[in-house]
């Protein structure tokens, strides 16, 4: 009996040690599992399951709003890597028409020609429209003479064969001072829209002036220079206004000063204009493509007065999303 007792006693301090045991093991495992479970469903639920890439290229007007995407975009998906290019309008175009970006920044609509050339590659692409711009005339802020100009006077310097080379010969109000221009080249959407609203023809211009391809380039070498003036997106101007001055322009109604309010209700004329993304339909199949496109429409329009330009309204938004669902 006392055997038996004593081997009771053991074999019930047996069982509760592994009753106990077997509760820790299923306690752990339930949090395991439920944290698991937990995260998993998260992950599913969110964006930030997206890999891959998406690749863009264009406008150097547009590049500050997609960088600003882009950035912001990879916080919140860092499985995607989003690469902005600025090879200009044009340049992007062809990119985007040989496949080889997924979307094109323009600060033009899409010509005729390179219309043609996306239909014979089997390109087809969605046109959206994502801001606001106008093209701004930035001068020194030593230049105490010009405080606005008209489209008449625009012309008389930048139409080809003008030999304009003193401010005094566009206004005999104005200082005597050398003329110097900057401004883009011809792959840009912002040379082919300023010449056909000032000189009434795409790419008519004259060709002495300081060709290039980087807005800051021009934005220092009108600094620098007591008689220079350039032509350049507002945003640019906006990121330096400490150190440039700008013109107002008289389109045929009076002066009117570039700000988001003008641009976006078009008194500042005929430099107002609106810019785009072009995105490839073949590649809006891809998920981390689609996201970015819809980021780009909805929460990423907040970025675009920060960086410079002016929003659309909320239904122009509303209406590409449609587009590309």
């Amino acid at each position: 009996m006392e055997l038996f007792s004593r081997f009771s006693k053991k074999t019930k301090l047996i069982a509760v040690a592994v009753f106990t045991l077997a509760v820790a093991v299923a306690i752990v495992g339930c949090g395991s599992s439920g944290t698991t479970s937990s995260t998993g469903s998260s992950e599913k639920g969110s964006s930030s399951s997206l890999s891959g890439s998406v690749k863009i290229d264009g406008s150097t007007t547009v590049f500050p709003i997609s960088e600003a995407m882009a950035e912001n975009f990879m916080k919140a998906n860092p499985g995607v890597n989003v690469t902005v290019g600025s090879s200009g309008t044009g340049g992007g175009f062809k990119k985007f028409i040989a496949s080889e970006t997924d979307i094109s920044d323009a600060s033009r609509a899409i010509e005729d020609k390179e219309k043609a050339d996306a239909k014979k590659n089997g390109l087809e692409y969605i046109e959206i429209p994502v801001a606001y711009d106008g093209i701004s005339l930035v001068t020194n802020k030593d230049n105490t003479w010009a405080k606005f100009i008209t489209v008449a006077e625009l012309k008389k310097i930048w139409e080809p064969g003008s030999k304009v080379s003193t401010w005094k010969q566009v206004n005999p109000a104005w200082s005597d001072t050398k003329l110097s221009l900057y401004g883009p080249s011809s792959a840009h959407g912002t040379f082919d829209y300023f010449t056909k609203a000032i000189n009434g023809e795409e790419k008519a211009i004259r060709t002495d002036y300081q060709v290039s391809e980087d807005y800051n380039v021009m934005v220092q070498g009108v600094e620098g220079d007591k008689g220079g003036l350039a032509f350049l997106g507002y945003a640019y101007f906006k990121q330096n206004e400490s150190k440039l001055n700008i013109l107002a322009v008289d389109g045929g109604t009076g002066p009117v000063t570039p700000s988001e309010e003008t641009i976006k209700n078009g008194t500042y004329k005929p430099l107002s204009r609106p810019i785009f993304i072009y995105v490839s339909k073949k590649a809006l199949e891809r998920p981390e493509v689609k996201a970015f496109v819809k980021y780009y429409l909805t929460e990423g329009t907040k970025l675009i007065s920060d960086v410079g330009y002016v929003p659309l309204n909320k239904a122009d938004y509303e209406k590409s999303l449609k587009l590309i669902e």
